[in-house]
């Protein structure tokens, strides 16, 4: 019901830069957190960073400083920018968005309950 498409990963060497994107689409009626995942090889799935809707950020702290998190209520997107990369963070980067679609019954749409969509995830590899 809603979908979220990442772009923007790829391989980049270490102290290099990064731009993550995510559209989300489909039958949105509203739109609470939005975040970014990574999970790494043999690794747990990690929260890399979150916006709310009113643009408030949080990050782990293994990336305060170097990464940026944004957001566009307008569009329904959010991107990630990363700098001073390390090999450390080569992981697959997945968007998340907590989300509610609607049911339209004739003129009249109807908030459903809120879940979490997730992305189908990029990958990011850093070089050193």
């Amino acid at each position: 019901q809603i979908q979220l498409v990442e772009s923007g990963g790829g391989l980049v060497q270490a102290g290099g830069s990064l731009r993550l994107s995510c559209a989300a689409s489909g039958r949105i009626f509203s739109i609470a957190d939005m975040g970014w995942y990574r999970q790494g090889s043999g690794e747990e799935r990690e929260l890399v960073a979150s916006i709310s809707s009113g643009g408030v950020t949080t990050y782990a702290d293994s990336v305060k400083g170097r990464f940026t998190i944004s957001r566009d209520n307008t569009r329904n997107t959010i991107a990630l920018q990363m700098n001073s990369l390390k090999p450390e963070v080569t992981a697959v980067y997945y968007c998340t968005a907590d989300a509610s679609t609607y049911e339209r019954k004739g003129w009249t749409r109807y908030r459903q309950g809120f879940e979490l969509y997730w992305g189908q995830g990029t990958q990011v590899t850093v070089s050193s």
